[in-house]
């Protein structure tokens, strides 16, 4: 019998397209390809009876095209302060193996490069969320200003990192990643940030 599982907590995203991106709807990306900076921070999770809370889990896409149209190519990175059972299951859950919306994401990747185990750093202080992977990545975003200095909301996107929680609209102050011949230096781009919930379908 399959294990148990759910994992909620915040998640936040850089990616090199102008705001808002347009992969979320479907649309082509604004630069041809789209390459992001994923990261997610489980405040509460189990996977049976082994608790996963307050771990981070990052990933870095690159999608050549129109992301409901193009393979994925993906780089997984766990974090280095779980235990091996720890980080098998969050490579389970992460990689769709365990299935839920992980796997839903999992169906578009044509390529993983690879998994890695390094220090994931996942902070949020106010509007300002960032996001650091050892040495081969880091994020920052801000939440942009809509009317009335509220936030700027998408809600139920096609394409979705979290679906059922609107996101918040960020732009970038910093991205940077160089991993698997990847080298990105990205600023003043979209972002996204909001809570997420996976469990089994």
């Amino acid at each position: 019998m399959p294990e148990s599982w759910k994992v909620d907590g915040t998640y936040m995203e850089a990616c090199n397209c102008k705001s808002a991106c347009p992969c979320v709807f479907l649309s082509p990306p604004t630069e041809g390809e789209c390459t992001a900076l994923v990261g997610w921070h489980i405040a509460t999770g189990n996977y049976g009876d082994l608790m996963l809370d307050g771990l981070n889990v990052a990933a870095a896409i690159h999608s050549p095209g129109n992301m409901a149209e193009s393979k994925w190519r993906l780089a997984l990175y766990l974090d280095d302060r779980a235990s091996e059972d720890q980080k098998n299951a969050l490579l389970k859950i992460f990689s769709g193996q365990a299935g839920g919306h992980p796997k839903v994401l999992a169906d578009q990747v044509g390529e993983v490069l690879g998994v890695k185990t390094v220090p994931v750093e996942f902070h949020s202080e106010g509007k300002r969320y960032s996001l650091r992977v050892g040495d081969i990545g880091r994020a920052e975003t801000e939440t942009m200003a809509g009317q009335n200095d509220s936030e700027v909301l998408v809600s139920n996107p096609p394409l979705a990192v979290a679906p059922g929680f609107p996101s918040v609209c960020d732009k970038s102050t910093e991205v940077k990643y160089r991993d698997y011949g990847y080298d990105w230096t990205i600023s003043e781009r979209n972002g996204f940030h909001s809570r997420f919930t996976y469990q089994p379908s």
